[in-house]
């Protein structure tokens, strides 16, 4: 039976839990999970704020349910929710955040363990740019968002979209070169 749910878009889920299918949610969690964590990671800068977030995100998702109008995408919808919780949880924790995150990377570019894949490196390496670029660069690849509905997400016309993209990419480019020049070579 799981894996019926599986077939269905997500519109046609949110429609069977409106109805009252509720445990079918979790289909829905299952989707997104890994795309609401990495968002939040990103904006938290360490896991367990992050998994704290994300958590509350899925509650709030749940909650507000009705609110969704399927105008945008889902995931589209979802995010504007990580962006607010993200952004409440920081607004109670901010100071300390930055500064150990700040000495999180320094300490783990220098640790060989924590180089094994070139995924923990790229997202390394998006933590390490300012916020806009991150959200563009998530938005882009993760969400695998348009430029039209990133713009959407952002408040920015679609061609400041690309502008921000272009940059971020080519930053994001200098980012690597710069940090992880001896390990690709390794």
């Amino acid at each position: 039976m799981g894996s019926m749910q599986t077939g269905q878009t997500d519109a046609e889920l949110i429609h069977r839990i409106r109805k009252g299918e509720h445990t079918l949610f979790a289909c829905l969690v299952e989707r997104y999970q890994s795309y609401v964590f990495t968002l939040v990671l990103r904006q938290m800068g360490n896991r367990e704020d992050a998994e704290e977030v994300a958590q509350d995100v899925f509650v709030k998702a749940y909650r507000s349910l009705a609110d969704f109008r399927g105008d945008a995408r889902f995931s589209t919808w979802l995010y504007t929710i990580v962006k607010t919780s993200c952004a409440t949880f920081l607004r109670r924790k901010r100071p300390v955040i930055n500064s150990l995150d700040k000495v999180e990377l320094a300490a783990d570019t220098q640790n060989p363990a924590e180089t094994r894949s070139r995924h923990d490196a790229l997202n390394r390496a998006i933590r390490l740019l300012s916020p806009e670029d991150a959200q563009v660069l998530t938005l882009f690849y993760q969400g695998e968002q348009t430029l039209e509905e990133i713009g959407r997400i952002m408040g920015l016309e679609t061609n400041t979209v690309k502008v921000r993209l272009h940059r971020a990419r080519h930053r994001l480019r200098e980012v690597i070169e710069k940090h992880y020049r001896r390990e690709s070579i390794n």
